[in-house]
């Protein structure tokens, strides 16, 4: 299940969403049918070089099915990831044409906006920050002060 992230929507085209910002399962369903043909053509079509080691970790449809985040994951430096960003929204005109000719059959091809996703970066540091204090020695607990807050 994609996670609903209603803060990047806030502001955005808000026309077509659902009044609860849920989305619906036929959004659900486009969205990871566009996720895997994405990344498809991006892997196999698009030969921008400034498109470095990008990841499509998720796609967020409106309601009319008319607009679309796609959330990128790339490694490397900032830079690198905005110059990646920046490739893929100048691209985002042809990846819908490619998907229109070849690959989904909708009546509405949905406009596509690239924005980056951190959340793989934030896990790591997450995950670096309990393994640092699992490795961290607890001190000793003193005998003496555990009992002294039951005697009273």
């Amino acid at each position: 299940m994609p996670v609903l992230r209603p803060s990047l929507w806030h502001g955005y085209r808000t026309s077509g969403l659902t009044r609860c910002n849920v989305p619906t399962q036929r959004q659900e369903r486009v969205g990871q049918l566009l996720r895997e043909e994405i990344s498809r053509i991006i892997e196999r079509e698009l030969k921008d070089p400034r498109i470095g080691m990008a990841s499509i970790t998720d796609v967020e449809v409106t309601a009319d099915l008319r607009q679309a985040l796609v959330f990128v994951s790339v490694l490397g430096s900032d830079d690198e990831a905005q110059a990646s960003l920046e490739a893929l929204n100048r691209a985002a005109r042809f990846i819908r044409g490619q998907l229109g000719k070849e690959h989904l059959r909708l009546r509405y091809l949905p406009e596509l906006e690239f924005r980056r996703d951190d959340s793989i970066a934030r896990g790591v540091r997450i995950y670096q920050l309990l393994e640092q204090v699992k490795r961290e020695p607890r001190p000793a607990e003193d005998p003496q002060d555990s009992g002294a807050d039951t005697a009273s």
